[in-house]
């Protein structure tokens, strides 16, 4: 779950990412004292629920949930305010809730369990991938080295097949650029694999990649993938996308992405 608190007031917008970091579970909560810096974010990596305050510098917090619903129409909007003469206006632009400050772990959790739209909380994987953009793995939200390129070129392969099984065949044809298939590049290929297993194994993940007999594959529902996400219409994923994916391999030009 993504949270967003915007307050330009700096001990407010302190107080307010307080309590929601000790109310709510499994939640990456990220605050803002200038709108349109949340405004950018949430174009960019989404947002399930954003708390505004409602009088601010530059921009209202009206004029912001308006904003946002442009770009976003699911996130849910809470206003959190010092004053009570704005419930009309706020729930014009369908607000899930509006809060009086200061807020406490009760009023939270009474503006989660009235969204207007509900948030189901997916349980946060170890394995985080990113396609847009040059192609990167992240475990434990440390980026993933790999003693080898091709061993990360491969996994980026298993990724864009999006778990369809590959043949040998297949990714050796990927990985060396259709040159011909020979003993040495089968001997190479098995070896690439084999470190990709074990650079995961040794992180304690075993489940992320699928073998059986001469086929390979990515277990999808083992890792977070924004490319994934987008073929799922994951607001988050759709706005992320600005035209490059896997930008350092050439064979990924050819992905369906754009069709």
């Amino acid at each position: 779950m993504i949270i967003v608190a915007v307050d330009d007031e700096k001990l407010a917008l302190k107080a307010i990412i307080d309590v929601l970091k000790d109310t709510v579970d499994n939640a990456d909560v990220y605050g803002f004292i200038k709108p349109l810096e949340a405004l950018e974010f949430i174009k960019n990596k989404g947002c399930d629920i954003a708390f505004l305050d409602i009088k601010m510098r530059g921009i209202t917090g009206l004029e912001l949930a308006k904003k946002i619903k442009e770009i976003s129409p699911i996130t849910n909007i809470v206003f959190v305010t010092g004053y009570s003469d704005y419930t009309l206006e706020a729930f014009k632009v369908a607000a899930s809730d509006y809060l009086l400050k200061p807020i406490d772990s009760e009023q939270i959790n009474h503006a989660l369990d009235n969204l207007r739209n509900p948030v189901f909380l997916k349980k946060k994987k170890r394995v985080r991938i990113q396609c847009f953009g040059n192609f990167e793995v992240f475990v434990d939200d440390t980026p993933l080295v790999f003693k080898r390129t091709r061993t990360k070129e491969l996994l980026a392969y298993l990724v864009d097949r999006n778990g369809s099984f590959c043949t040998m065949l297949e990714l050796m044809t990927v990985l060396w650029e259709d040159k011909e298939a020979d003993y040495s590049k089968k001997s190479n290929l098995r070896n690439i694999i084999a470190d990709l297993k074990g650079t995961l194994s040794s992180l304690g993940i075993t489940n992320v990649i699928r073998k059986k007999r001469s086929l390979i594959a990515i277990n999808t529902s083992e890792v977070e993938c924004d490319y994934f996400d987008f073929l799922n219409h994951e607001m988050y994923a759709v706005n992320k996308y600005r035209g490059e994916y896997m930008a350092q391999y050439d064979w990924a030009e050819l992905s369906s992405l754009d069709k």
